[in-house]
């Protein structure tokens, strides 16, 4: 018998002085069996430093992620099905990632785990072509201490400003520095 994903609810309040954003968020996670707290916490940190202003262009969505590998794990479609957003977390390969670039305007990644360094510096030649990818890590500590925040009802308060975030619950709070691996080419 295959084991069922866990429903997780979590309450955002954003407020991200870095792009002007301040919104309130309902969301329901399905965490899939393999998932760990560590990564469905990246999943929502991802979330909040992605999710549009407005749905203009679409609304940022958790898409299918460990369960169909022809998806990733948040994407945003325009009215038209075009991708705007392909949002993955954690170590995909080059050619993941070049598909991915060849198919939304935008492809983010966040990376996290003390394999991280070794990780990239095998496929950061590989991908520094790819002009609309951008890689972001989160030391391994940070998002340790994030897991630590999970709950299967949440209601987090996540603030950002001048690169640096705070994510807190009420009781405790977990600063985030992510650091910037590869960025996306002017004009994207």
């Amino acid at each position: 018998m295959a084991l069922k994903s866990t429903i997780y609810k979590a309450q955002l309040q954003i407020a991200d002085m870095d792009r002007s954003l301040y919104a309130d968020h309902a969301l329901t996670l399905a965490r899939h069996p393999s998932e760990t707290d560590e990564r469905l916490m990246m999943r929502l940190l991802a979330f909040a430093l992605a999710v549009p202003a407005d749905t203009d262009r679409g609304a940022l969505e958790f898409a299918a992620g460990l369960s169909d590998t022809d998806e990733p794990d948040l994407w945003q479609k325009d009215l038209t099905g075009a991708l705007v957003q392909w949002i993955e977390v954690g170590q995909p390969d080059d050619r993941r990632l070049a598909k991915a670039c060849g198919r939304s305007e935008r492809v983010r990644l966040w990376a996290y785990s003390s394999a991280v360094p070794i990780w990239w510096g095998a496929l950061q030649g590989k991908v520094a072509r790819l002009g609309n990818l951008e890689v972001w890590q989160v030391p391994a500590a940070q998002s340790q201490e994030l897991a630590g925040l999970a709950e299967r009802g949440m209601q987090l308060q996540i603030t950002v400003q001048d690169g640096h975030i705070w994510v807190g619950n009420g009781r405790s709070s977990v600063e985030v520095t992510p650091v910037a691996l590869k960025a996306a080419a002017a004009g994207r």
